[in-house]
């Protein structure tokens, strides 16, 4: 560590206003109850248990965060393999649940190499296993006697999963499984927690019965000694490099040089080979696959509320601080707050409307899931063909809506997380700002469990059949049927919008979801026009679908009488104008009417739009500390909660940087690279 600074450095103070003075003058402009809010949004046991699981972890050095933006990679694993270490080790210490081990990896927040196996290889054990492979398999694993992944996607497959290269080949003769690379295309790529840290692997192969694929299916595969940890005869197995981001987890690649496996490999909850006579046993729904990766979706659409919530606090706070220029007008004495002005504004505070929005979703969204979940349990996870209410059938609705919900929401966190680094300045480009690290380790969730693009055909594909099965007259009961059949109904009229009427605005979204899903359908079964011509129409109706539910569900969420009963009014009319500023940020008005109706109505969200923004500016510090970020899990010098900015930026830079205990020999003629006496009389390098 370099030495501590001159006296004078220390006695140094920023000029005008002091950061704190600044938020607590903010947080003086609002009465918004922000414990009562936080209560609402995560209960106070959950709170609770925030606060003791932080002190927890902060007593532990390896939890240290000093160091955390100055490693390189391999001391970066390094430290993150003994913070996963202890995370578990704590965890048995001190018997966590499962939500307390998740909310105390969310404090630490960053990835460890077993995110994969504490998240897909767990999961997809408990939901796709047999009593049989839970005994042998899933128990082991949730005592990590044996440590997982899960290896679905290739080195030249991703989103097509029906396209991937790894085979596994059915040997009726003794009864197991040959699993084979055929290409280096086959080569499992991307796979979290496999470089370095798994010693099993859920690997997603080609099923292949007499000689005939039947597609993929999930294999609980061992690829390392559990003694020695090195590579089992006949599996190249290793990291596949540093990525942008996300560095502390150690995606691996994996190969497969004719490796036999036992008959209890293939994960046979829904589907299987009977053992006996080799016949195959087909799921009773294609969709019930789905349910691992659509509990993963509705997780990335909660987690996205968060994601964005942690830039827009830090972005927030810092422009409330930070103060630029003087009003164009000449308004005020000294520099204004960047916060003040409109341009920054309508920058963050959609974004914040946003967080909101999510957390509602995604805790609908899961809800949905975990009730489908006990439906499914009852009936053993084979509803009736002939129920109209199948949990498969549910499960299918299910799967299209986390699959437009996880594209859109995650799209947005991942840009709006980009949108608050900008919105710092400069000081947002320092890794000090705690925005850079925290986008570069969570712009892969565009890309994984299905790009973000790809999806949105699969919603696609799922609302054109809806509105055939309308027009066919033998719908399916659901939301989305219902607004199409409204839609053939009152067709050419469209809604009335009121932009201050909530009810109409989500009406409106209803309206445009139907509107877009038929002119689609007209494009293809009409005019025959190719699918591939068609995405981007497709990726525009996905995004609208989603858009509606996201608006949808914030509407519903303020309509109900315990979340009425929870909060204040004056709590309850902000978040009615978070939910306005939301759909107003998301709206087009380009389908309705006349060009002069049209741009009468652009007048009208435009006005309407800063209105919200004046609505919410003063209550926007405050919106922020109700999601309860503790500064240790920011890590963030910019978004720090005593506004103490311009302190801790210098504090990181001058005593916590171990550069600055290295001294140059900047000569070009002499072959020394750092003074061998340094600052700390530390040995240094040469040519």
């Amino acid at each position: 560590m370099p030495p501590p600074n001159p006296d004078w450095v220390q006695a140094l103070k920023p000029s005008g206003p002091q950061g704190s003075e600044l938020l607590q003058q903010e947080r003086a402009k609002s009465s918004l109850n922000v414990e009562q809010l936080a209560e609402f949004l995560f209960t106070r046991e959950n709170l609770e248990r925030q606060s003791r699981l932080l002190e927890i972890l902060q007593a532990h050095p390896v939890f240290d965060k000093t160091q955390n933006y100055f490693r390189g990679r391999r001391e970066a694993m390094e430290v993150a393999l003994a913070r996963a270490k202890k995370l578990q080790q704590l965890s048995v210490e001190h018997k966590w649940s499962q939500d307390e081990y998740e909310a105390a990896n969310d404090l630490v927040s960053e990835p460890t190499p077993y995110g994969l196996h504490a998240s897909m290889f767990l999961k997809t054990l408990q939901e796709q296993g047999s009593p049989e492979q839970h005994k042998r398999f899933l128990e082991p694993a949730q005592r990590y006697e044996i440590i997982g992944c899960y290896a679905q996607t290739e080195l030249g497959h991703g989103s097509n999963v029906r396209g991937l290269e790894t085979t596994a080949t059915w040997n009726p003769e003794d009864k197991t499984f040959t699993l084979h690379s055929p290409h280096l295309t086959a080569s499992k790529w991307w796979i979290g927690s496999l470089g370095l840290a798994a010693n099993h692997a859920v690997v997603v192969a080609q099923l292949i019965l007499n000689g005939k694929s039947l597609g993929p299916h999930p294999f609980v595969v061992q690829i390392r000694d559990l003694k020695t940890h090195q590579a089992l005869p006949n599996i190249h197995v290793g990291d596949i490099g540093p990525k942008f981001g996300y560095n502390t987890m150690d995606n691996g690649f994996l190969l497969f040089n004719h490796v036999k496996i036992p008959h209890i490999s293939l994960l046979s909850r829904f589907s299987g080979i009977d053992p006996d006579t080799g016949k195959y046993i087909k799921p009773a729904s294609p969709v019930l696959v789905y349910g691992t990766l659509t509990f993963i979706r509705s997780r990335i659409v909660l987690q996205s509320g968060s994601v964005l919530a942690r830039g827009v606090t830090i972005a927030t706070r810092y422009c409330a601080v930070r103060r630029q220029f003087r009003d164009a007008d000449g308004a005020g004495e000294g520099e204004s707050q960047v916060l003040d002005y409109t341009m920054v504004q309508y920058r963050l505070l959609p974004l914040l409307a946003a967080s909101y929005a999510f957390h509602f979703t995604g805790r609908a969204m899961l809800e949905l899931y975990n009730a489908n979940q006990a439906r499914m349990a009852k009936q053993d996870g084979r509803p009736k063909s002939n129920e109209k209410d199948a949990g498969s059938s549910i499960l299918a609705d299910l799967h299209a809506i986390s699959c437009a919900l996880k594209a859109f929401s995650s799209t947005t966190a991942a840009e709006g997380l980009e949108v608050c680094r900008r919105a710092c300045g400069g000081h947002g480009y320092s890794t000090f700002s705690g925005i850079g690290s925290w986008y570069a380790d969570y712009l892969p969730t565009v890309t994984w469990e299905g790009d973000n693009y790809m999806l949105t055909q699969q919603v696609a594909r799922y609302l054109l059949k809806s509105a055939r099965a309308v027009i066919s007259g033998k719908p399916s009961y659901n939301d989305i049927t219902r607004v199409l059949e409204r839609f053939v109904r009152e067709k050419g009229k469209g809604p009335a919008v009121a932009l201050d009427n909530n009810q109409t605005l989500v009406d409106a979204f209803a309206w445009r979801v139907a509107s877009l899903t038929f002119e689609a359908l007209k494009n293809r079964d009409e005019d025959k026009q190719p699918w591939n011509s068609l995405l981007v129409d497709f990726w525009k109706l996905s995004t609208a679908f989603a858009q509606y539910i996201v608006v949808k569900t914030f509407y519903e969420a303020l309509q109900d009488q315990k979340v009425i009963s929870s909060l204040d009014p004056e709590t309850m009319h902000l978040l009615s104008k978070l939910f306005q500023l939301f759909t107003l940020h998301h709206w087009s008005p380009d389908s309705y009417g006349s060009a002069a109706e049209l741009h009468q109505m652009q007048a009208e969200q435009r006005k309407r739009t800063l209105s919200l923004l004046g609505d919410v500016r003063p209550h926007a510090v405050r919106l922020v500390d109700a999601w309860k970020f503790p500064d240790w899990q920011l890590d963030s010098a910019l978004g720090r909660y005593d506004g103490k900015v311009y302190e801790d930026l210098f504090h990181r830079a001058s005593q916590t940087n171990p550069l600055n205990d290295v001294v140059f020999d900047p000569y070009p003629a002499s072959p020394v690279l750092f003074r061998p006496e340094g600052k700390q009389g530390a040995y240094r390098s040469k040519l």
